[in-house]
């Protein structure tokens, strides 16, 4: 994976004290986006998800890992596996994307479905800055949603709904 860097100690991208792994590489390129730095691809660190996990383990008090950018849906068939491995040792695992839930369930793109599968949240949409708000929880624009992404891809592998769980979860939407 190319990662443009890793946060030990968040509080801001997710509730409690969690990981964040910046993936590089965004072709949305937000006006106003907090990370222009991570939009070219392959210009930073090729990590593997055994590395990464043992950043993250590092924490004893990590109990959460945040997968942002950059947007790591551009590298999914790399990200699906380090979120399986997260996921496995017990990590909530939430991801900022700025496709929305309906572009990657309509692509039909099986590594970002299985990633969504894989993730607990996802927070999705472009960051709009007309639409920009200090209001909302971990969000920068009133556009973005946070989803409950394995609860909704269930409910899509049921039965082929498209339209997302939206969190209610308190810690995550205040």
């Amino acid at each position: 994976m190319n990662i443009a860097g890793i946060i030990s100690d968040s509080i801001v991208d997710g509730p409690g004290l969690r990981t964040t792994v910046f993936f590089q590489g965004c072709a949305h390129k937000c006006k106003g986006c907090h990370n222009p730095e991570t939009h070219s691809f392959g210009t930073a660190t090729e990590m593997s998800a055994s590395e990464i996990i043992e950043k993250v383990k590092k924490n004893p008090l990590c109990r959460g890992v945040t997968l942002s950018g950059g947007d790591p849906v551009y590298q999914a068939a790399e990200a699906k596996e380090l979120a399986k491995v997260l996921k496995a040792k017990g990590y909530e695992v939430a991801l900022y994307t700025g496709f929305t839930w309906e572009e990657l369930i309509t692509e039909k793109n099986e590594d970002r479905l299985e990633l969504l599968r894989n993730v607990d949240i996802l927070i999705d949409g472009r960051f709009e800055i007309e639409k920009r708000t200090l209001e909302l929880k971990f969000r920068g624009s009133s556009n973005q949603r946070i989803i409950e992404s394995k609860k909704s891809m269930q409910q899509f592998d049921t039965d082929g709904t498209i339209e997302p769980i939206l969190c209610t979860q308190k810690r995550w939407v205040g």
